[in-house]
């Protein structure tokens, strides 16, 4: 059965829905022990730390599911969970309020500011909920549709799709090496080590 329980979901968005929840389980088991300076950890001065990844690559799927849900229903009233939620004003972030991180200079991820993990779990996992709403809304047919025509050539629902997985998995993937460098940064700091 599909995901609101009518018809069988068509294999290509089962897969999708695998993928983004393996994201969402690496961001759940990577931030279950984080502490604030894992999570502000620059393995150099213009690398990107733990939370700024988590919080771009949500924004970056909030920000292009919405887009997605809009564009295959004009009609649609699907909101960024950023906005709907409130999570802009408890992040309480020095950007532009729709800002997604993309194209950000080092400075400006230097001032991100938002350290809990709380709070970056919370806003990923309402994100979440929201791509599985969204993905279970889809048919196979809707895969096909053009989303986007900005792009040469123009981008289907299906290549967004690809596309928003492929950046948080990257993302993800980015973040836990960091957590590695973290964390062998301490084993070397320790007496003894």
């Amino acid at each position: 059965m599909g995901a609101n329980g009518s018809e069988p979901e068509p294999s290509a968005i089962g897969l999708l829905r695998d993928g983004f929840t393996r994201v969402s389980e690496g961001i759940e088991a990577l931030l279950e022990a984080a502490e604030p300076r894992m999570l502000r950890f620059r393995a150099s001065s213009s690398a990107n730390p733990v939370a700024w990844l988590i919080w771009h690559l949500s924004r970056v799927q909030d920000d292009h599911f919405t887009f997605l849900a809009r564009a295959l229903d004009p009609e649609s009233v699907t909101e960024q969970r950023w906005i709907a939620d409130d999570w802009v004003s408890r992040f309480n972030l020095p950007y532009r309020r729709l800002d997604t991180g993309f194209g950000h200079s080092s400075e400006q991820v230097a001032d991100f500011g938002m350290y809990d993990g709380a709070y970056l779990r919370g806003y990923h996992l309402d994100v979440h909920r929201q791509c599985l709403e969204i993905l279970g809304t889809l048919r196979e047919s809707d895969l096909d549709v053009v989303v986007d025509r900005r792009w040469d050539p123009p981008v289907t629902a299906a290549a967004r799709l690809v596309s928003i997985l492929g950046e948080t998995t990257a993302h993800l993937a980015q973040a836990e090496f960091v957590r590695g460098i973290f964390l062998d940064v301490e084993r070397t700091r320790r007496p003894g080590a």
